[in-house]
């Protein structure tokens, strides 16, 4: 049965309301909080950067059975993998065997502003495969001592465990990806704009790659950006903190103001028109439908900004939830 995932997001609200977030989407009947991990926000002039692991602790310690995933952190620069493992497992310990771990190759914004040299997709990958081998070992409970071309260990462990076995997933938008998160993790969280491409792009590529090197079946966690507002005024004032997502050289800018000033010198549609606009239960129905229908996603997140967030996260459990449940029976 696919579980519902709502998501937090750094970028926009300032720690203490994302701890509220998650419970308010505890108390709608979200199964999960997928919880993003940032450095930098995507804009300058309306925007929050806290530390995730910290407020994952505090949303572990105000929830009973919420569980949580970053979506994503990145174990290459900033963290040793080491060190993520090791935030892995405290984070699963204090929410009780909650936490799945998210990770991805990243982006220059979150690094670039601590000096790191943000390579070519080629490396990265790279530096992921290391990254994976450390991190499973170490929550697995090894003491690891390993020599890469990237990272090093020395009879590296974890003195505080994690409760059980913490799933690694790894963010993917294209079959290189994918292909190494069959090999090497337990699935990938993917950002689902066009299924077909998705399952074609990813889902198979992840699911070939995991048979391939005797994996189990992977987890699918899907993600989808929507706004919930009644028009493009409205829509255009929730985006506000997110409108630098989409701007053009996401993946290399340091700095939220250079995203900030290119996505206002594009026209306002051009910008909305790449997100899903809805202003009813129904219409965000039809926008996730095909996640749990086409895709048959294990985790459904629902990736969304409006005026009012308490509100809206109320409306979902009220109005959606069930809906979206009875399509993944």
């Amino acid at each position: 049965m696919t579980k519902f995932a709502y998501f937090c997001g750094h970028e926009q609200w300032q720690p203490e309301d994302l701890v509220e977030h998650s419970v308010l989407a505890e108390r709608a009947g979200f199964d999960m909080a997928v919880v993003s991990e940032h450095f930098h926000p995507w804009v300058d002039d309306r925007s929050a950067s806290g530390f995730a692991f910290a407020t994952i602790g505090a949303m572990a310690q105000a929830t009973d059975g919420l569980e949580f995933t970053t979506g994503v952190t990145t174990p290459l620069f900033r963290y040793h993998p080491g060190v993520v493992a090791q935030a892995a497992a405290t984070l699963d310990r204090l929410c009780g065997g909650r936490f799945t771990l998210g990770v991805g190759t990243g982006e220059n914004i979150n690094e670039g502003p601590l000096g790191y040299e943000f390579p070519k997709y080629a490396e990265r990958n790279a530096r992921m495969g290391e990254a994976l081998t450390i991190m499973r070992s170490l929550l697995d409970g090894e003491k690891l001592s390993y020599e890469g071309e990237y990272y090093q260990t020395n009879h590296a462990r974890l003195y505080s465990p994690p409760l059980g076995p913490v799933p690694i997933l790894m963010a993917a938008g294209g079959p290189k990806s994918a292909t190494l998160a069959g090999e090497k993790s337990q699935g990938v969280i993917t950002s689902v704009k066009d299924p077909a491409d998705t399952m074609e792009k990813v889902i198979e590529p992840l699911r070939k790659s995991a048979s391939r090197h005797g994996q189990p079946e992977p987890t699918v966690l899907t993600t989808r950006w929507s706004i919930f507002a009644e028009d493009e005024d409205e829509a255009w004032e929730a985006l506000f903190s997110w409108r630098g997502l989409r701007a053009p050289g996401r993946l290399e800018a340091v700095d939220p103001e250079t995203l900030r000033r290119r996505a206002d010198e594009l026209p306002r549609d051009e910008v909305l028109g790449r997100y899903s606009l809805v202003s009813s239960p129904e219409e965000i129905v039809e926008v996730y439908r095909p996640l749990v229908t086409e895709l048959g996603a294990d985790v459904v997140t629902f990736q969304m900004a409006s005026l009012d967030q308490a509100g809206l996260i109320e409306m979902l459990g009220r109005d959606v939830l069930p809906a979206m449940a009875q399509l993944s029976h």
